[in-house]
């Protein structure tokens, strides 16, 4: 590959709008294994939020993208590929950023779901603590009063 052409595919990655239009692959293969990435990102997707047991998925789904987008790129920037190779690296770096992107705009549905968490932490926690100022320390005992009358 000559080095006008090394740039311009390093300059199509990194175009600001080189995702438009782009298509997530169906199939790629991250970290040495397969994986069905379109199904994945449109699974996920689907979902307004994601499910507290698929966080940890999908957050290590993005880490092992943004490491597979990496290393394509530096295969371009570093190793001796052909143009033909190099066109299919880039095309590859350019569905995972697709799939990335598709995969970060999950951020607020997490947000807000957090938020209703959090609101309802500290609803509980307030509730301890009037019950407590009120002398209802003992919640579970059905007698209003912990600790008196016995």
């Amino acid at each position: 590959m000559q080095e006008f052409e090394r740039k311009q595919l390093l300059e199509r990655i990194e175009r600001e709008g080189a995702t438009v239009g782009a298509e997530i692959p169906d199939e790629i293969t991250v970290q040495g294994e397969d994986i069905d990435l379109r199904s994945f990102v449109f699974e996920i997707k689907r979902r307004d939020t994601v499910p507290a047991g698929e966080r940890e998925r999908v957050e290590q789904a993005k880490r092992n993208l943004r490491r597979e987008r990496i290393e394509r790129k530096e295969r371009i920037e570093d190793g001796e590929v052909s143009y033909e190779r190099g066109e299919d690296l880039a095309e590859a770096v350019i569905g995972i950023d697709r799939a990335l992107n598709a995969l970060e705009q999950l951020g607020p549905a997490n947000l807000e779901q957090e938020a209703k968490t959090q609101e309802t932490a500290d609803q509980k926690r307030w509730m301890k603590f009037l019950r407590k100022a009120l002398g209802h320390q003992d919640a579970d005992s059905g007698t209003g009063r912990a600790g008196r009358g016995r």
